[in-house]
């Protein structure tokens, strides 16, 4: 299974940037972005790659449900 991180950029340079998620930080490319990005702004990151820029409301919504499926482990339902 493959998924795609919400994580808040913290640095670009370019067409590479930095992005930072509960204290873990990635580089990612912006090649595949149709979208100009900028500091501050929240981002899929998948692959190594940033495929869709979030507003952040709906950055926090989707990492606050990853994080409760996390949390529930990988126990029987």
């Amino acid at each position: 299974m493959c998924l795609a991180v919400p994580m808040k950029v913290i640095r670009k340079d370019g067409e590479t940037m930095v992005a930072e998620i509960d204290g873990v930080k990635r580089a990612a490319s912006l090649l595949m972005l149709g979208e100009q990005v900028e500091v501050g702004d929240y981002v899929l990151i998948h692959a190594g790659f940033a495929i869709s820029k979030l507003d952040k409301d709906e950055a926090q919504a989707t990492l606050t449900l990853m994080r409760e499926c996390l949390d529930r482990g990988t126990g029987e339902p």
